[in-house]
């Protein structure tokens, strides 16, 4: 079934990979003045935070030459060169009026999907080069490559090199007659649920991982595992690997402990307003909102109760 993309996911960038080899190329983009630059600073990214927000791009000419040394090349849209560049110091380059550092997180589902995508996809760069600074083989410095889509040990007769990291986690809606099992953790705001999820450990089926998270995580034997749809989400580095199940049983508990809780929640329930629901910009929303319309034939995101709940991020 086509579905419109996830906020963070979509074709919001040509990554023309194959220039991140040619050193000569890049240069050249570097030094040309319609390229932009996506700011990053302790993991923030810089915005507007105005009544309709915006990504702050910021040009060539505000930037300082050993900033550039250290960019890392997105790709390309409408003929124009995007790069991301991390900063230690918020001095150092002249940030456009207005703009300020957020956390996207809070903030992506404010931005259009190409403005949320472009800003995803330099923070989970930045963060992973943050990162792998030293080599994980040998423990000497490494230095970027590849336009900084690589690091390679410097020491020589290792050169080991690391690449983009990504952590693969499911996250699912289990359902059992009209009603969804959703889960919360304790540090989590009041009254709010989610969809269960988990990491994919070494050896396992993105499957079985359904089957073991919804087991550990509440006691459920999942059934009818079916794929639905993936999101990334750079919160550091993870892909969320999105499905729905079936529950062979209404019977509940939450053995391992993580969740502090764990309910089924009707039609009714969500209609209400009860629980509080994760983000619309999350793939656990869209779960949750999938199953919601084929069993009322209304939209989650028009319903009073859900529009109350959502607010601008601080």
């Amino acid at each position: 079934m086509s579905r419109a993309p996830h906020i963070f996911a979509g074709p919001y960038i040509h990554r023309s990979s194959e220039h991140r080899k040619d050193a000569a190329w890049i240069a050249a983009a570097l030094e040309r003045p319609s390229s932009r630059f996506v700011v990053l600073w302790q993991d923030q990214n810089l915005i507007h935070p105005t009544h309709e927000p915006q990504a702050a791009l910021v040009e060539r000419a505000c930037l300082p030459k050993e900033a550039l040394d250290q960019a890392i090349f997105l790709g390309q849209r409408e003929n124009t060169a995007f790069f991301a560049i991390e900063i230690k110091d918020r001095s150092v380059c002249a940030l456009p009026s207005g703009s300020a550092f957020k956390e996207l997180r809070a903030w992506g589902g404010s931005l259009t999907h190409p403005e949320a995508g472009l800003l995803a996809y330099a923070r989970a760069l930045v963060y992973w080069r943050a990162r792998h600074r030293h080599c994980g083989q040998c423990g000497a410095p490494n230095m970027a490559i590849d336009a900084g889509h690589v690091m390679r040990c410097t020491r020589e007769g290792c050169a080991t090199q690391a690449f983009p990291r990504i952590d693969p986690a499911i996250i699912v809606l289990v359902t059992h007659e009209e009603q969804a099992l959703l889960g919360r953790q304790a540090s989590w705001p009041q009254g709010r649920y989610s969809t269960i999820a988990g990491f994919v450990e070494p050896g396992e089926s993105l499957e079985d991982a359904v089957r073991r998270e919804v087991k550990e995580e509440t006691g459920v034997d999942a059934t009818h595992v079916r794929y639905h749809s993936s999101q990334p989400w750079p919160f550091p580095s993870s892909l969320m690997i999105g499905f729905e199940a079936k529950a062979s049983s209404s019977l509940l508990a939450c053995p391992d402990g993580e969740l502090e809780d764990a309910r089924w929640f009707s039609y009714a329930d969500i209609q209400a307003g009860t629980p509080l629901l994760p983000p619309p910009a999350s793939i656990s929303f869209q779960l949750i909102a999938a199953w919601y319309a084929r069993g009322t034939g209304r939209r989650l995101i028009d319903e009073p109760a859900i529009i109350h709940q959502q607010k601008r991020p601080a």
